[in-house]
């Protein structure tokens, strides 16, 4: 794993699992920019999936991870931002080709979907691949320019 900083944040569905990838990220060599929350006390998940992308489009990092309970929620607050590609996924087959054809740089998991040690592997897969541009550029620009 190269080792760079990494923004994590989650809502109160998540946060056990939070703090498990965290501890895991940081004994791999990763800093963390921990963006929230902290406990399990209920809050909004659009909130945090703004301060992702806030921390993307400020260029503080250029790779996070977001949880809620399901995964869903936070996905559709972070995409609402052009600089952010989050990708919600469940097994590392996705965490790949999120990356690989998607250039995505926000993966996403469900806190209550996804167990700990699937969730490290997809991190791992998610962190290791890089984007395969090709055919692939002209369809990730769209993404970020479309046309209204």
């Amino acid at each position: 794993m190269s080792k760079d900083t990494i923004a994590i944040a989650c809502d109160h569905g998540a946060f056990s699992l939070k703090e498990h990838i965290v501890a895991y990220l940081t004994k791999n060599g990763y800093e963390i920019l921990d963006l929230g929350v902290n406990n399990t006390e209920s809050v909004d998940y659009p909130d945090y999936g703004y301060k992702m992308a806030q921390a993307i489009k400020a260029g503080t990092v250029s790779r996070g991870i977001l949880m809620c309970g399901s995964g869903i929620g936070i996905s559709i607050a972070a995409n609402r931002f052009p600089e952010v590609r989050a990708a919600l996924v469940h097994d590392v087959t996705c965490a790949r080709l999120s990356r690989e054809h998607n250039n995505a740089n926000v993966i996403v998991f469900g806190g209550r979907m996804i167990g700990p040690d699937l969730c490290e592997e997809c991190i791992d897969t998610f962190l290791n691949t890089e984007f395969e541009g090709g055919r692939h550029e002209r369809r990730v620009g769209k993404l970020s320019n479309p046309p209204l």
